[in-house]
């Protein structure tokens, strides 16, 4: 637990300090495609495929990109539940989906690893490279199952290391808050999708971002 205390510090104290950095204190234009400073690694809202009326939520949302985004794609019979840790962060996604004018959108703080929402009582969870930054994976994707519904979807983007990360890179804490030194192998995400209780399990890479690492989009859905 103090390690994923000490973890979980660094990566709030890191983007805090990012959120205070906004020039503007707003991110997001009321075009479809926000304009935000970009802290991810790939577009999940494209890999979830989603539907008008459906609940989405945004595992580590940050500036609330990703939430304003599905909650045009959703519709206002849909919402868009943005979940964050760092209260500097929600404050900036507030701010942005005040600008917008969208009412399906909310914003809750809260640990991936313990997630403040009912069993089954979302349609797709989304996540733009923030799984890597949790300090218990397994825990956090197990979170994920139990809040989506029978049929629902996980679709993230996020870094995937390769068999080969060589300890150095493991041990260097800021190449973890940089998404590189956590990042789960390709095996070891399957693994804990399945022990989650997810199926369809697909992870595709889609460009490298490090020697050690790429970027995918990891899919799987919620068996009915």
């Amino acid at each position: 637990m103090a390690e994923l205390n000490e973890i979980r510090d660094l990566v709030r104290e890191k983007y805090a300090a990012l959120a205070r950095a906004s020039p503007d204190g707003s991110c997001c234009s009321g075009a479809d495609a926000p304009q935000t400073m970009s802290l991810g690694c790939g577009v999940p809202t494209a890999a979830a495929d989603l539907h008008e009326g459906e609940v989405v939520l945004d595992l580590g949302s940050g500036a609330g990109a990703d939430v304003l985004t599905a909650a045009r794609r959703v519709g206002p019979t849909g919402k868009a539940i943005g979940l964050d840790m760092t209260d500097e962060m929600l404050e900036l996604a507030r701010a942005n989906a005040a600008d917008t004018g969208l009412m399906n959108v909310t914003f809750v703080k809260g640990f991936l690893e313990d997630l403040p929402l009912p069993d089954a009582s979302v349609d797709v969870v989304i996540s733009n490279c923030v799984v890597n930054l949790t300090g218990d994976k397994p825990r956090a994707i197990a979170e994920a199952a139990r809040v989506l519904r029978p049929g629902g979807r996980f679709a993230i983007a996020d870094v995937i290391a390769d068999e080969d990360m060589d300890e150095a890179t493991r041990a260097d804490m800021a190449a973890y808050t940089g998404c590189i030194a956590g990042a789960l192998t390709e095996a070891q995400f399957r693994a804990s999708l399945v022990a989650a209780g997810l199926a369809d399990v697909e992870i595709r890479e889609t460009h490298r971002v490090h020697a050690h690492a790429g970027s995918a989009i990891v899919r799987a859905r919620k068996p009915r």
